[in-house]
């Protein structure tokens, strides 16, 4: 039995995104079979899917969603399309050289890619090759991004261009940022749409979805199977791509950290965003640990986010992290900062979602220990847009036996045990929280941290950059 779509209590991407009169696609019951079950509707879910079935078209794939595709993080996050230029210290450390290389352009070409896709496939997505700016908002912040520069230079790559504050005065109509980069080949996108129209174009492929049907039990051994409310799934191979839910599954709960990011938007101001010179401009992130960022989205909206905010606990397990965002006040200090005359407009709306943190920032992928027919991706750390289709191809490589670029590559690799039990973790994991934000504000007062701040801020896991943790 089908159901319409829930809209109410979703945030505007996916409100915006699900057609009117849509339906849910029906719940597992009895027992069913697939050649390739996929746990997790979300981009990379979805993403892997279209990948096995553009491979092998015969091949049964199935996904299983707790929610609808989408309903996570997937579906309500800031739409910022970027590279993983600024993690090219961590995949040379994964990768070697030649490997971080190859991924790295990988990465690059995927925003071009996905709007390509889209374009086939009939998706307006809304998307937007804008650029990005990293700026420094506080003198003690210019040059956060050197070291990732000198690493690119001796690699011979030259993606970001250092700008001053009259160049991005000219790029993006602000004059509060002191220093950046400029990566012109970012963008943005509309997430809820992009998921939704992922979702239908995988339905026509021929994959099977079952919306609403969360996994209550993964069977590992000679014959897996996944395990819900009102069916069982048996299948040849079982893909998990969970993002934070993946907290649920002992051997790769101790890989990630979730966090929640908190997002909000303005009523359309076209007028106003003409006259600050920010209209079809640079989406525009800062140099804080607990980085804040703001774009225009296609209706002429600001959009605004702020990372470091509600922390999962124990399997997430029945956490939604769905509603009204407790950080309103956070997201518009943050466009106040960035950019002043435009601090004053209201926000209408907001929400939060989880970000499933690995300690280096760059996504894993692999076997399940012990499990030769289970597969897992995840660990996107907040930069999914552009990094699930790479990760697509990979787990589509994993799964169907594939010895390729994808297979073989440095994000393959086993989950990394760096976080202590429940509820060390938990508590642990605050006392950090508090050391980041204490840094960045005593940098917005010209102040230094103690020694103890910096050793606790230091063990923060990674996000649109490398972590110093690594």
């Amino acid at each position: 039995m089908t159901q319409a779509t829930r809209t109410e209590g979703r945030c505007p991407w996916l409100r915006e995104a699900i057609a009117p009169g849509e339906c849910d696609a029906p719940a597992l019951t009895g027992d069913r079979r697939a050649d390739v079950c996929i746990v997790g509707g979300g981009l990379a879910g979805l993403w892997t899917a279209i990948e096995i079935k553009r491979r092998d078209p015969a091949c049964a794939v199935t996904i299983v969603e707790a929610d609808i595709c989408g309903g996570g993080a997937s579906g309500r996050n800031s739409g910022m399309v970027l590279s993983q230029w600024a993690k090219f210290a961590a995949l040379t450390r994964f990768c070697g050289i030649d490997g971080a290389l190859r991924l790295a352009e990988a990465f690059a070409r995927s925003p071009g890619e996905i709007a390509a896709f889209c374009q086939a496939q009939g998706i307006d997505a809304e998307y937007r090759q804008d650029g990005w700016i990293w700026g420094a908002s506080c003198a003690a912040h210019i040059g956060s991004w050197s070291g990732i520069l000198d690493s690119l230079e001796a690699a011979g790559r030259r993606p970001f261009r250092e700008v001053s504050r009259e160049e991005i005065a000219a790029l993006a109509g602000t004059d509060a940022f002191y220093a950046g980069i400029h990566d012109p080949s970012a963008g943005t996108i509309h997430p809820g749409k992009l998921v939704r129209g992922l979702r239908r174009v995988a339905l026509a492929m021929g994959v099977v979805i079952h919306e609403n049907t969360p996994m209550t039990r993964l069977v590992r051994g000679p014959r897996p199977a996944v395990v819900t409310a009102s069916g069982t799934l048996r299948a040849e191979r079982i893909i998990l791509t969970l993002n934070a839910w993946s907290l649920a599954i002992r051997e790769l709960r101790d890989a990630i950290l979730v966090i929640a990011s908190d997002d909000a938007v303005t009523a359309p101001v076209p007028d106003r965003l003409e006259r600050a010179g920010y209209l079809d401009k640079p989406l525009i992130s800062d140099s804080q640990t607990f980085v804040t960022g703001y774009r225009t989205t296609g209706n002429r909206r600001i959009n605004a986010g702020v990372t470091g905010g509600r922390l999962g606990f124990g399997s997430f397990r029945g956490q939604r992290f769905e509603g009204p965002s407790l950080r309103e006040a956070a997201i518009r200090a943050s466009i106040a900062r960035g950019h002043p005359s435009l601090g004053d407009i209201p926000l209408v709306e907001s929400w939060y979602g989880p970000i499933d943190r690995t300690r280096s920032g760059l996504p894993l992928f692999g076997c399940l220990p012990g499990s030769s027919d289970i597969f897992y991706g995840y660990g996107f750390s907040g930069n999914g847009i552009a990094t699930t289709p790479i990760g697509g191809r990979i787990l589509a490589s994993l799964a169907l036996g594939t010895s390729d670029e994808w297979s073989g590559c440095g994000l393959v690799r086993a989950p990394e045990r760096w976080l202590p039990p429940e509820p060390i973790r938990y508590i642990g994991a605050h006392m950090v929280r508090a050391a980041i934000a204490r840094q960045d504000r005593l940098a917005y007062a010209g102040e230094t941290p103690g020694f103890i701040t910096r050793r606790l801020a230091a063990l923060a896991p990674g996000g649109i950059t490398t972590s110093d943790a690594t």
